[in-house]
C-alpha cells in the first residue's frame, strides 16, 4: 500500500504519542516523514524503531517555540527534500492546570508559543511553497478541549480553541489555491500528556463511564484519521475537524 508514496512530511512533537503513530502511519504507506522535537535522541530512535517500514522517518531536532529554530528546520527540510507536502502541527503541551484566576502572564506567554504561535510560524513557512506547488495539506492538532471549556484548564482550553479557528481561516483562503487545512480534536487519548487521568484507575473509570466508546482512546486511532485527511481521500475536504474521542463530547 503506497498512498503517500514519494510525498514528504513534517511532523512536529513526533518523538511519542499521537505525533509518534501519525510519522509511524505515514512511513508505513511510503511517505519520507520528518519529525521534530526538543530531545533528538528520542527522535533517532523513533527513526531506529521503524527503519523497515517502506517510507523512513528522518529526526531533526527543533525547539518550535523557537521562531530562530522553526525557521532553520524548515529551510533544511526543504534543501534536503525538495519540498513539504504535508504539515502536521501536533506539538504542544500544557504547562498549568489550576484556576485562572491564579494564572501569570509567563505561563500565558508559554502556552501561547507552543500551542498557537508555533502553528501560525509553521504554516506561515511552509504554505506559500504548496501554494505555489497547488498541492498540499495541512493537519492541525487540537484538542476537545478547544470546543468544551475544561476546569481548571484554561490556557490549553483557550489556545486549542484558537487552533481550531485559525484552522479554518487559512482554509478558505488556501483553498482555490490547491491547500487543505483541517484538524483533529481528540479526546481521551494514551499519552503522556494525559497520564494524570489514565494512570489513575479512579479518575479513568469515571471517564470512561460516560464515554460511549467504552475503551482508552490510542494514538493510532487519530494517526489514521490523519492519514486520511493527508491523501486524496480527502481531496474535497477542507476547513474540518474530526472529533477523535469515543463519543465523549455527545454524551
Amino acid at each position: 500500500m503506497s498512498v503517500l508514496k514519494d510525498k514528504v512530511a513534517l511532523v512536529t512533537g513526533g518523538s511519542r504519542g499521537i505525533g509518534r503513530s501519525i510519522a509511524e502511519v505515514f512511513a508505513r504507506v511510503g511517505a519520507t516523514v520528518i519529525i521534530c522535537g526538543r530531545k533528538l535522541y528520542s527522535l533517532e530512535q523513533v527513526s531506529r524503531d521503524n527503519e523497515v517500514l517502506p517510507g523512513r522517518i528522518v529526526p531533526i531536532q527543533c525547539n518550535v517555540a523557537r521562531a530562530e529554530e522553526v525557521e532553520s528546520m524548515v529551510a533544511t527540510v526543504v534543501s534536503e527534500q525538495g519540498r513539504i507536502d504535508i504539515l502536521v502541527n501536533n506539538a504542544a503541551t500544557n504547562i498549568y492546570n489550576g484556576y485562572a484566576l491564579d494564572l501569570g502572564e509567563a505561563e500565558f506567554e508559554r502556552m501561547v508559543d507552543t500551542n498557537l504561535r508555533s502553528v501560525f510560524r509553521m504554516i506561515q513557512l511552509v504554505a506559500p511553497s504548496m501554494c505555489e506547488r497547488g498541492y498540499g495539506s495541512i493537519i492541525n492538532i487540537a484538542a476537545t478541549a478547544g470546543m468544551r471549556p475544561e476546569p481548571l484548564n484554561l490556557l490549553y482550553s483557550m489556545t486549542n480553541a484558537a487552533v481550531l479557528m485559525l484552522t479554518k481561516s487559512y482554509a478558505v483562503e488556501l483553498a482555490a489555491r490547491g491547500v487543505r487545512v483541517n484538524s483533529i480534536a481528540p479526546g481521551l487519548v494514551q499519552t503522556e500528556m494525559s497520564s494524570y487521568v489514565w494512570k489513575d484507575e479512579a479518575r479513568l473509570k469515571a471517564h470512561l463511564d460516560l464515554q460511549p466508546v467504552r475503551h482508552l482512546g490510542q494514538p493510532e486511532e487519530v494517526a489514521e484519521v490523519a492519514l486520511m485527511l493527508a491523501s486524496e481521500r480527502a481531496s474535497f475536504v477542507t476547513g474540518q475537524n474530526f472529533v477523535v474521542d469515543g463519543g465523549s463530547l455527545i454524551a
